[in-house]
């Protein structure tokens, strides 16, 4: 099995550069890392240069240029042109554990999509985090919140069991699903522009197509890093997206991945 940890960024190069630091401390390592850049300036290209310079990972940046929150669209984009079986998401605002790669993959099931969970660091440790440049919490460690969610302990979390229905814990910074049944429901429904709702939607559509949410509790950890929110103004109109995809049970998107020329799984030509 093949597969591509993916990670959503915009115009944050410091947390990036975080980010990058906790994928080259994984236990176990992705096929490969794609970067969906949702239009950010050179700051963000020079971080990821420099982690190529530095990493033997195989390291993908896909660009758009910036015309307002379009993740739906660079998402896409990004699993278009990666030919792996596997795709492991997270947003940059996110580090891992070590063993984040591995448990996911670890997990993974035909039929079967996970979900994470997120611990929050405090915004008390916010300047520190990166005046220390540190990625790794032990379990007394006083920056965190969260403190029954940062507890490291895989033999528990395989007791959670596939449900069939949606779970309000889900979060797209940091779930896992097989790309053929991304396609199949044409992925992220590019109507969605502005924050909000876009995973949650994916996720309602994933469980249309017949697929299982499983929890990923006590392994899977990411640690999110405290910044301002980001604007909702368009919040109101995704959440009527949202509801007529629950309401009529819809399972491909409209305006999706097929505007773009996917590569089929196993394909090793260099689209990008």
């Amino acid at each position: 099995m093949t597969s591509a940890l993916l990670i959503s960024t915009y115009n944050w190069p410091e947390a990036l550069s975080l980010i990058l630091k906790s994928v080259a401390g994984q236990v176990v390592s992705p096929d490969v890392v794609l970067i969906a850049d949702d239009g950010s300036d050179n700051a963000t290209k020079a971080v990821i240069e420099d982690f190529k310079q530095r990493s033997t990972l195989q390291i993908r940046h896909i660009w758009h240029p910036d015309k307002g929150f379009r993740k739906s669209s660079i998402l896409n984009q990004a699993i278009a042109a990666c030919a792996v079986d596997y795709i492991i998401q997270i947003d940059g605002d996110c580090l891992l554990h070590p063993n984040f790669v591995e448990d996911h993959l670890r997990a993974a099931k035909q039929g079967v999509f996970l979900a994470g969970s997120r611990i929050n660091i405090k915004d008390t440790f916010r300047d520190a985090l990166f005046a220390t440049q540190q990625i790794q919490y032990p379990l007394g460690f006083h920056g965190l919140r969260n403190k029954t969610r940062r507890i490291y302990w895989p033999f528990l979390g395989r007791f959670y069991r596939p449900k069939n229905n949606f779970s309000k814990q889900f979060r797209g910074c940091n779930t896992s699903f097989w790309r053929d049944d991304f396609i199949r429901i044409n992925g992220y429904n590019e109507a969605f522009e502005g924050w909000g709702r876009e995973d949650s939607d994916l996720a309602y559509r994933l469980l249309h197509l017949g697929c299982s949410l499983q929890r990923l509790k006590h392994r899977g950890l990411l640690y999110h890093i405290p910044h301002q929110t980001l604007a909702k103004d368009r919040l109101a109109h995704n959440d009527a997206l949202e509801q007529k995809t629950i309401t009529e049970k819809i399972v491909r998107a409209t305006k999706g991945l097929d505007q773009y020329a996917v590569k089929a799984t196993g394909d090793t030509s260099n689209t990008i």
